[in-house]
């Protein structure tokens, strides 16, 4: 069984999604052992009611929550770490480390609309007022440069002339579930 760790920071619903396409035998070969979370949020709640080990590690400077991490990871190595809304940055060491294991999910066609305060609304309120005609979801392998790893795999959603950000996001959040699992099947 292939070990997946996965940091989150909000409700978990990518998290929900892996461990339901565990549970549907589509990623029959993973077990999710391990959710960390830099803030107490619904997805560390979730994570509890499904007996896997949940650590809530409150937010600090970047440095000090990558090596918090870092030494949860060396007690229990995940063959995986997967980003799912992740909000705190990992440092350049921890992202060297842990390189070719750590995977992330934007909600954007990486490389526009990335970096650092790029997430959430956030995304789909900048591609809106950009008059962009599509837009998606990407996943990446992560760096120490926010959004800029190597892609793994991209999709593409039209965005309609009446598309509002609440809109587009649940547009995109279908595809970021479909090209996650997609990831996780594929390159590991």
């Amino acid at each position: 069984m292939k070990k997946i760790a996965i940091l989150v920071s909000g409700k978990g619903t990518n998290m929900q999604h892996i461990l339901q396409a565990i549970k549907n035998g589509i990623l029959s070969n993973f077990i999710v052992n391990l959710v960390i979370s830099d803030r107490w949020c619904n997805a560390i709640q979730y994570a509890l009611k499904k007996n896997i080990t949940a650590i809530y590690l409150k937010k600090k400077n970047n440095k000090l929550l990558s090596k918090e991490i870092d030494q949860i990871f060396v007690k229990n190595v995940p063959n995986m770490i997967v980003l799912s809304g992740f909000l705190s940055i990992l440092d350049a060491k921890f992202c060297k480390k842990w390189f070719g294991k750590i995977i992330n999910i934007h909600p954007s066609l990486l490389p526009k609309y990335g970096g650092k305060g790029m997430y959430g609304i956030k995304v789909h309120q900048a591609v809106l007022k950009n008059k962009e005609k599509i837009s998606g979801a990407t996943v990446h392998y992560v760096t120490k440069n926010v959004d800029a790893g190597d892609i793994i795999l991209k999709k593409t959603c039209k965005i309609h002339s009446k598309e509002t950000p609440k809109s587009l996001s649940k547009k995109v959040s279908i595809i970021e579930r479909e090209i996650l699992i997609q990831s996780i099947k594929k390159n590991f």
